[in-house]
């Protein structure tokens, strides 16, 4: 099979941007010819250009014609979108249309029902914005990059197209957990467009034995992610349960400074993936302590893969992929004593814990190596070419059994 992938990349690297590199890899494994067509915002600073790039992120017709142009030159049997904002806008799928080439889009994201593209606001979730026609909101508050003008070109381009039916026009819409197909299902999305397919790890990392004597966070430091209550916690925590941070971002500073005062805390900055999975392999647990829905974080499904199990915020899609006493441990958002409870829990009961590692790892094995994931993918790209209905969930993930049996 012949496939395009097109994909924006954001200014700050992410899991969209390894989840494509992964999902195009095991496609060429299999023996697919694969094309990537990509923009990025590298280009993006200053007044002037952010005012043009967010008035053409509502309908970029410059896009369009490349999009047309790759196209005719791929030639592919069909078209996966990963991220078409902003420089691409949504102008690329009547390129396809017009072509007669069928469409697939993940959601990586919630951008199309929410300006910021994660329903967070102000420390909290926000859900302000879904089910509206138009983001008002989000436009009074600035929800996209501080700006209302900003906010006002996003909720224009969901508006404009919700009303012309675009998104309708795509085979399918990917959503990354069940949880993430009820939210868009709640903004108004057709049910039989959206199908669930998760990320995946694309090399196994191997197991660890968590023998390292202290507990990991991984990711982005920033509010959304629970830095704030997370150092809370270790304060009263401290030398009892050592944590490691490796990441960076806008709390980097904070974290960094915290290691000074908070006893236990050791500050590691950015750690390459090899890094990470070691760190992972070592660690009793992974915290992860975030305020918002997230997608599927990856940090989530690499410590499944080193049989770590994590300590997790039950929230959103968060509250599906840890299943309490089976594969980790849940703790109410933002709750410090409940966050520390749960690590104290850990702590305690080592034989329960060690079940928990056998199980973290079995979850891996059933939904999130790179073979299942490839089938699931493949059900989707068929059933869009013959213009079928997409496939159950049962048939999605036929292994999810497993899980359950262990």
């Amino acid at each position: 099979m012949r496939i395009l992938i097109v994909h924006n990349h954001y200014q700050r690297p992410g899991g969209e941007d390894v989840g494509v590199c992964d999902e195009s890899g095991v496609l060429r494994e299999h023996g697919h010819e694969v094309e990537l067509l990509e923009a990025d915002n590298d280009h993006i600073h200053g007044f002037l250009a952010s005012a043009k790039t967010a008035l053409t992120s509502i309908y970029n017709r410059s896009s369009k014609r490349r999009m047309a142009a790759a196209l005719a030159r791929v030639k592919p049997d069909i078209v996966h979108v990963h991220n078409f904002f902003p420089v691409f806008s949504p102008s690329i799928y009547y390129a396809c249309i017009e072509a007669g080439i069928p469409l697939v889009q993940t959601l990586h994201n919630y951008r199309l029902v929410c300006p910021s593209g994660i329903l967070f606001r102000d420390g909290k979730v926000c859900e302000d914005c879904l089910g509206r026609k138009f983001a008002w909101p989000g436009v009074l508050h600035g929800c996209y990059r501080n700006s209302r003008a900003g906010t006002a070109c996003v909720a224009t381009m969901n508006f404009v197209h919700r009303w012309m039916k675009t998104y309708e026009r795509a085979s399918a819409l990917i959503v990354l957990t069940e949880f993430a197909r009820c939210k868009f299902l709640e903004a108004g999305f057709r049910a039989d467009k959206l199908v669930v397919k998760s990320p995946f790890v694309d090399v196994d990392p191997g197991i660890g034995n968590g023998k390292g004597d202290y507990f990991l966070f991984v990711g982005r430091l920033s509010e959304e992610k629970g830095i704030l209550p997370l150092m809370k916690a270790w304060k009263e925590l401290g030398t009892l349960a050592p944590l490691r941070i490796a990441g960076d971002g806008p709390l980097a500073d904070y974290c960094r400074h915290s290691q000074e005062s908070v006893p236990g805390i050791e500050f590691l900055g950015h750690r390459s993936r090899s890094e990470i999975n070691e760190l992972m392999k070592g660690a009793r647990a992974l915290i992860f302590p975030s305020l918002w829905y997230e997608g599927v974080p990856r940090t989530i499904l690499e410590s499944f893969a080193t049989g770590t199990p994590v300590i997790a915020s039950k929230l959103g899609s968060m509250e599906t992929l840890v299943q309490d006493r089976w594969t980790g441990l849940h703790f109410e958002a933002g709750e410090v004593a409940a966050l520390t409870g749960q690590v104290k829990w850990a702590l305690e009961h080592p034989p329960e814990w060690q079940r928990m590692r056998e199980l973290a790892r079995a979850e891996y094995e059933a939904k999130y190596c790179a073979e299942p994931n490839y089938q699931m993918l493949m059900r989707i790209y068929e059933a869009a070419r013959s213009r079928t209905p997409l496939p159950s969930a049962a048939a999605m993930n036929p292994l999810s059994a497993i899980t359950s049996e262990v």
